[in-house]
């Protein structure tokens, strides 16, 4: 094989990951769109995920800045050279991450330190099996951390909330499933897409779950129980209501596909792999000879059209509600935050600072290295690259899943004065106390919108703790229109909760037999 222009297909298909969705998840948003209520929160969202999606395209760029941990699936022909293939694969990846496609992701679990090409220990992930077939089929899944953390592995029997007691057949995975549904939330940036793997140990069922996220969007399943249980997962899960983002609507799940192995007798795990909107999955079949692409996998069919663009819609949605756009500028006052109310829609203007993980962590024990009295924190992890003048650039950044900050942050925004978090998915009972009680307020943006907003940051003023690596840096920003929607407010009050409470009484009508 020519492993140059094998290594040179594999950044290929990196690239073409990281930033154009395929096309089978293009036509499920497009459903969604045009199933989704006019004027409502949840029409907004999907009108900004589709102008996000375009922006990708035309700015080839990440769609959203967690490009996750790289997941290779690879079928070769019998003598193919794995050992230089998988070197190969390796080279693609620190070469894309350099060149912005890729999130430096790798982190060393022990010492925290990111390697800043996304290799290291375990990382990426390369499967490889061999087949009978004469060409190479390479396929690529890069799946965020937010929907990774919403895996969720059942034992049987179980008791589930809200459904009771699941059994060791086909009705108890049918409940598993749809409990998996309803404690993803909005936390992996719904409307999603699961895998589900039935039997094995707990390794293979996971293993099992995420091999099925490479089924495509349309495809039929030929074992006719788990069809037919596919089929009731999308005629059901949708009417939890939970919907994009977790701001209620029509549509919370845009795909679900089984598998099903042999067990052991003492075990029977049901496993399910979430994944968000931002479904980064392609394939290509490779020359096993040239190295050469020869046919792009999950491409098939016409372009897809979505339509109104993001300011069509969110104009016809302002027409339709008579929702005023409020706009703050930093550093904001506790007057002003007192004045918002769960549902507004702002637009941030002037300046906000990065932080995740590593800075919340930091914050609880040391001074922050700016004032943050009044100031704005976003919890994300941009995509950066730095230009020949030395000057920083953001190519990506959406928001991370905010739950994680939960132990933090009602503590550091008391500490330090900060009056707005923004971030995607809420926050717990903790944090919503500390908006009452200091005068704060909790900003959802939309996840996996890493274009769109990263369109809004006009400037990177500066940053703090390059030491935590380039995602969990304290970055200075300065914004123009960057619009959130308020759902936890300084008055008690918690759009998330009131989804979650809602979407659990809905659950609980499925749990009767059906199977």
């Amino acid at each position: 094989m020519n492993i140059e222009k094998f290594q040179e297909s594999m950044y290929q298909l990196i690239v073409e990951t990281s930033t154009r969705l395929p096309k089978d998840v293009r036509r499920a948003i497009k459903a969604a769109k045009e199933r989704e209520s006019a004027g409502t929160r949840s029409a907004m969202s999907l009108a900004t995920i589709t102008n996000n999606i375009k922006m990708a395209d035309e700015n080839v760029s990440p769609i959203c800045q967690d490009t996750g941990l790289p997941t290779f699936k690879i079928k070769t022909p019998v003598g193919a050279n794995q050992l230089l293939m998988k070197e190969a694969i390796k080279q693609a990846i620190a070469e894309a991450t350099k060149d912005g496609k890729l999130r430096p992701n790798s982190v060393d679990s022990l010492s925290g330190e990111n390697s800043g090409d996304n290799l290291g220990g375990g990382t990426p992930v390369i499967k490889f099996e061999q087949w009978e077939k004469e060409y190479i089929d390479a396929r690529l899944i890069l799946k965020g951390g937010g929907c990774e953390n919403k895996n969720i592995q059942y034992s049987l029997p179980c008791e589930l909330e809200g459904l009771g007691r699941a059994g060791r057949d086909l009705d108890g995975i049918r409940k598993c499933i749809m409990h998996s549904v309803y404690q993803a939330q909005g936390q992996g940036c719904s409307a999603g897409f699961i895998g589900v793997g039935i039997g094995g140990d707990r390794s293979a069922g996971y293993d099992l779950a995420k091999e099925q996220l490479f089924r495509t969007v349309e495809d039929v399943n030929p074992n006719e129980d788990l069809r037919k249980l596919e089929e009731y997962v999308m005629d059901n899960a949708n009417e939890l209501g939970i919907g994009t983002m977790g701001f209620g609507g029509e549509t919370t799940l845009l795909g679900c596909k089984v598998g099903v192995m042999n067990r052991i007798p003492a075990s029977f795990f049901v496993s399910v792999a979430y994944n968000c909107w931002a479904f980064r999955r392609l394939g290509v079949a490779v020359h096993p000879e040239t190295g050469e692409i020869n046919e792009w996998m999950y491409q098939e069919g016409e372009n897809i059209d979505f339509g109104a663009t993001e300011a069509e819609k969110e104009t016809a949605a302002a027409s339709d509600t008579r929702t005023e756009v409020i706009s703050l500028q930093a550093p904001i006052t506790e007057e002003q935050i007192r004045g918002l109310k769960v549902g507004d829609v702002v637009q941030i203007n002037g300046r906000m600072y990065t932080g995740r993980d590593a800075i919340h962590h930091h914050l609880m024990e040391h001074d922050a290295p700016v004032d943050l009295n009044g100031q704005v924190i976003y919890h994300c992890g941009p995509v950066m690259l730095k230009d020949n003048e030395g000057n920083w650039h953001v190519k990506a950044a959406g928001p991370t899943t905010s739950i994680r900050e939960e132990p933090y942050q009602g503590d550091i925004m008391k500490k330090f004065g900060i009056r707005a978090v923004i971030g995607k998915g809420g926050m717990g009972p903790k944090t919503l106390a500390a908006l009452k009680d200091h005068g704060g307020v909790y900003l959802n943006a939309i996840g996996g919108a890493a274009q769109y907003y990263a369109d809004c940051i006009k400037a990177v003023e500066g940053v703090d703790l390059m030491e935590f690596g380039i995602p969990e840096a304290m970055w200075h920003l300065k914004v123009e229109g960057f619009t959130a929607v308020v759902t936890m407010d300084s008055h008690g009050n918690s759009l998330h909760a009131d989804v979650d409470k809602s979407s659990l009484e809905k659950l609980a009508q499925f749990k009767e037999r059906v199977f």
